[in-house]
């Protein structure tokens, strides 16, 4: 039976080296980014960040979200909160709705951690986990 993942309130952003730099990967490192891996590793989830990417500011508000992927709020509203909880969205409630941003220095910290030609040049341990 698979292990489950910790679930963390961590929004920092993912500092690692991409895994093709590091055969000894931290196990720290590993824990940090399979947390925000998995949070983005649902169908919903991915349409949200999508639907997001494409809006003016990256940014949509919750009565918006739910229509564009075909779920109710409450729905979404989990799904969101996941995302937060990983540090891939914030939110900023603004009057009676909730917007919600894409982090997106988390999705490209993302990407660069699982890029097979990432830059060498960059310094990966400059920023705080």
């Amino acid at each position: 039976m698979p292990k489950a993942l910790p679930v963390l309130d961590d929004v920092s952003p993912i500092c690692c080296a991409p895994l093709s730099s590091t055969p000894d990967f931290p196990l720290d490192d590993a824990v940090r980014l399979a947390v925000r891996l998995k949070a983005l590793a649902d169908p919903a989830r991915l349409r949200l960040i999508a639907f997001m990417l494409n809006q003016p500011n990256q940014e949509a508000c919750t009565c918006d979200l739910a229509p564009a992927v075909g779920l109710t709020e409450p729905t979404v509203s989990h799904h969101l909160k996941t995302l937060e909880k990983a540090g891939l969205v914030s939110k900023e409630r603004r009057g009676m709705n909730v917007h919600y941003m894409v982090e997106s220095t988390a999705i490209r910290a993302l990407g660069a951690a699982i890029h097979l030609d990432a830059p060498a040049d960059l310094d990966y341990h400059s920023c705080s986990a």
